[in-house]
């Protein structure tokens, strides 16, 4: 990202925020899927529900390790594949799988079994957000970030910029799901760290809108794919 401009601010005027704050954030819920796995589908469709809700932001994370046996899923990244890998090391689970669905960073269900996906939301709408804020507003083609907090955590946040794609519909011609017509939603394009915040001292981030078609969000995120502790979308 182009100009991107990082300074601490004690007193910033606080305008135009977006969830972020105690009781009003979104839950984060971040399906782990494939063109080529035959079991997802199901999961593609839920995640089109969970996608009309406010109190969450649902995205879709294509991996790549499915290509392999016959179609390449066009919205792929070794990089979703790393993150995944990376909530199972944190988690201590020696494996991944797909559809996967992981609930703010913190606990993950097969993404087929709506009930315990929606018992985990409701779960983590239910638990204090804490004093920590967050506050983004856009000015003259530029976005700038505020996040606060009076009490400092324990361990550092890393602020990431994710940008996605609202719907792309795929006709898959090879492989598990050959002659089906899939849409997609909330398809993950990026997934860029932008700062470390120790939250000691309010951050502030500055950075030049994109111009394309893709929507954004900011996430804070504990270090080593911790709990996602606050959310807020790009206006």
């Amino acid at each position: 990202m182009r100009h991107i401009l990082m300074t601490a601010l004690a007193g910033l005027l606080v305008l135009g925020a977006l969830p972020g704050t105690a009781g009003e954030r979104p839950v984060v819920v971040e399906l782990f899927t494939s063109q080529g796995c035959s079991s997802c589908p199901p999961a593609d469709a839920f995640l089109e529900d969970l996608v009309a809700r406010d109190d969450v932001l649902a995205l879709s994370l294509h991996v790549d390790y499915w290509d392999y046996i016959g179609w390449k899923d066009t919205f792929a990244s070794p990089d979703h594949t790393a993150r995944q890998r990376g909530y199972a090391k944190a988690d201590g689970r020696k494996m991944v799988y797909t559809p996967q669905m992981i609930i703010n960073g913190a606990d993950h269900a097969v993404g087929t079994r709506l009930k315990d996906v929606g018992d985990l939301i409701d779960k983590h709408l239910a638990r204090s957000g804490g004093d920590l804020s967050v506050d983004v507003r856009e000015e003259g083609g530029m976005v700038h970030l505020t996040a606060r907090t009076p009490s400092p955590r324990t361990m550092p946040l890393a602020v990431y910029l994710v940008r996605y794609l609202p719907e792309e519909t795929v006709e898959i011609e090879r492989g598990e799901n050959a002659g089906k017509t899939i849409t997609y939603v909330n398809i993950v394009t990026e997934m860029q760290t932008l700062a470390r915040w120790d939250t000691v001292e309010p951050l502030e981030l500055s950075f030049e809108r994109p111009n394309d078609a893709a929507a954004s969000a900011i996430l804070l995120q504990y270090e080593g794919h911790g709990t996602i502790e606050a959310v807020a979308r790009l206006p």
